[in-house]
C-alpha cells in the first residue's frame, strides 16, 4: 500500500480507500498468487487480461486485484454490484464496452462483478457472448463457492483463483501503514494483538475499526492506543473477536471434529464459540448439511432432512430465535450414528471415472424412444424390475461390458446402514444364483 498516494488523499476519504493499493507490489497478502512466478503475478505479466474469478472471504484484496488488472492493462473498469444489478446494468456495461471498442482510443473493458453469486442463472448467462467475442474481460468476485454459484457455461471460461484470509503480519503491516500516514495513533503491542484477532483475516474489518479508533483517540485527546481503552470503547464487540489468535476455520474444523466424534457437549461448545465471535449462523447451517452428508449419511438420512429444516427455520426466526433449531441440529448430528460411506464410495467413482475410458452404454440399457432405435436394439432384452419377483432382475447387469463390479459403496455396521448391508448381501446372493 502506498503511503505517498494516500497521504495526498483527503483525510475526509475512507481509510480503505485511503491505504488501496496503487501497485501490484504494494499489495499485501496473497502471495500465493501474486508472488514471483505465481499465477496472478504471471497474468498480470503477460499484457494479456483473461476472465477469472477472485473466490475468497470479505476483506482479502478481491476488489482491489480488479482494480490493478484494470490499471495494467490500461482498460475501461466497470464494476457491477450483482446485490443491487441486474439485466439492464450488464447491458449499460455492454453499451460502454462497445464503446471503448470502437472509439478513437480502442480501449479495452473489464467489468467487474462483485458478489456475482448473488446473480441468477440468466443474469449470468448474459455475460456469455460478449467474454466469447472479446468485448470485454470478466471478472467475478465472491465469497462462495463458484462450483456452486456460478453456472458451468460461464464457470468453464474463466480461470478460478482462491484468495486467502489475511495473516496475522499482514494485518499488523496495515495498522504500521495506517499509522505511517497519521492515520491513527500508535497502538501498543497488545492492543494491537486484540485488533488483529478481532480483524479474523479481514483488512476491511480491521481498517472500518481503526478509523472508528482514530476518531473516538482524536475527540479524547489520546497519544496511544491502550489495550484497556480499546477494550472500555468497543467493549462486548472486542470481546466476542477475543480469541488468542485462534483462526476462524480452526474453530469450525473442531466444531466439525466434535460432531464426527459424536460428542454432543463438545460439538455445542464449539457452536456457542462461533455464534460468540460473529459467524454468520447461515454458515453454520451450510455446515451441518454437510456434515450430514459426508459424515452421518445413509447411517440415519433423517439427520439431512433435519439439517435443512434447521436452516430453514433460521431463515424464517432470525437471530436469536432461530438459533434453537441450528443448536437443535447439530446435538443431533452429534448423537446420531456415523458412516462415510457414501461420501468415500463417491469419491472413489469420481477418481475412477476419471482415469478411466468413455465406456459405451450396454445396449440394453440404453433409451429407445424412436423406431430406428429399437430397429438398432437400443434397449433390446432389458428386464424391467418391477415385473420380476419382488421387484428385482436378479442376474441383470447395469454396469459396462467389460467393467468389474467396482465395489464403492460399502455400508458400515451401524445405524440404518446395517440393514442397507443386509439388503445388499440378499440381493448378492440372488444375482449369484442367477448366473
Amino acid at each position: 500500500m502506498s503511503s505517498p498516494a494516500a497521504s495526498r488523499a483527503s483525510p475526509h476519504t475512507p481509510l480503505a480507500e485511503r491505504l488501496r493499493p496503487r501497485t501490484l507490489a504494494e499489495v499485501i497478502g496473497q502471495q500465493h498468487l501474486l508472488g514471483e512466478g505465481m499465477a496472478l503475478r504471471l497474468a498480470f505479466e503477460s499484457g494479456q487480461p483473461h476472465s477469472c474469478i477472485l473466490w475468497g472471504p470479505p476483506g482479502v484484496g478481491k476488489t482491489t486485484i480488479a482494480r490493478l488488472m484494470a490499471d495494467a492493462f490500461d482498460a475501461q473498469f466497470i464494476t457491477i454490484s450483482a446485490v443491487l444489478g441486474g439485466v439492464k446494468d450488464i447491458r449499460e456495461a455492454v453499451d460502454q464496452a462497445q464503446a471503448a471498442r470502437d472509439g478513437l482510443h480502442q480501449q479495452r473493458t473489464i467489468v467487474f462483478v462483485d458478489e456475482v453469486h448473488r446473480f441468477n442463472k440468466s443474469q449470468q448467462d448474459a455475460f456469455l457472448p460478449h467474454v466469447e467475442s472479446g468485448l470485454f474481460t470478466f471478472i467475478g468476485a465472491t465469497t462462495e463457492n463458484p462450483s456452486f454459484e456460478v453456472n458451468s457455461a460461464l464457470l468453464s471460461r474463466a480461470a478460478v483463483y482462491v484468495l486467502q484470509p489475511l495473516a496475522e503480519d499482514d494485518l499488523r503491516s496495515i495498522i504500521g501503514k495506517a499509522q505511517a500516514i497519521d492515520a491513527v495513533p500508535p497502538v501498543q503491542a497488545a492492543a494491537a494483538d486484540r485488533l488483529i484477532a478481532y480483524a479474523d483475516g479481514d483488512a476491511r474489518r480491521l481498517l472500518n475499526t481503526l478509523e472508528t479508533l482514530a476518531v473516538a483517540a482524536a475527540r479524547e485527546k489520546l497519544p496511544e492506543v491502550s489495550d484497556d481503552w480499546l477494550m472500555r470503547v468497543l467493549g462486548e464487540r472486542m470481546r466476542r473477536y477475543d480469541k488468542g489468535g485462534e483462526q476462524f476455520y480452526d474453530t469450525i474444523s473442531a466444531l466439525h471434529k466434535s460432531v464426527r466424534g459424536s460428542d454432543p457437549d463438545a460439538a455445542l461448545y464449539w457452536f456457542v464459540r462461533m455464534l460468540d465471535g460473529g459467524a454468520d449462523p447461515r454458515y453454520m447451517a451450510r455446515r451441518f448439511i454437510r456434515m450430514a452428508s459426508e459424515d452421518i449419511g445413509l447411517a440415519d438420512p433423517r439427520a439431512l432432512r433435519l439439517a435443512l429444516d434447521a436452516a430453514e427455520v433460521y431463515e424464517r426466526l432470525g437471530t436469536p430465535e432461530g438459533e434453537l433449531a441450528l443448536a437443535e441440529c447439530v446435538v443431533y448430528l452429534a448423537v446420531a450414528p456415523k458412516s462415510n460411506a457414501v461420501y468415500k464410495a463417491f469419491n472413489e467413482a469420481k477418481a475412477f471415472v476419471k482415469k478411466d475410458g468413455t465406456r459405451p452404454v450396454p445396449m440394453h440399457l440404453r433409451n429407445a424412444p424412436t423406431k430406428l432405435m429399437k430397429e438398432l436394439d437400443y434397449g433390446k432384452g432389458y428386464r424391467y424390475a418391477h415385473d420380476e419377483a419382488d421387484g428385482f432382475a436378479a442376474g441383470e447387469r447395469y454396469l459396462p461390458e467389460g467393467m468389474a463390479e467396482p465395489g464403492f459403496y460399502r455400508p458400515v455396521e451401524r445405524g440404518l446402514e446395517i440393514r442397507i448391508a443386509d439388503k445388499l448381501r440378499e440381493l448378492k446372493k440372488l444375482n449369484n444364483q442367477k448366473n
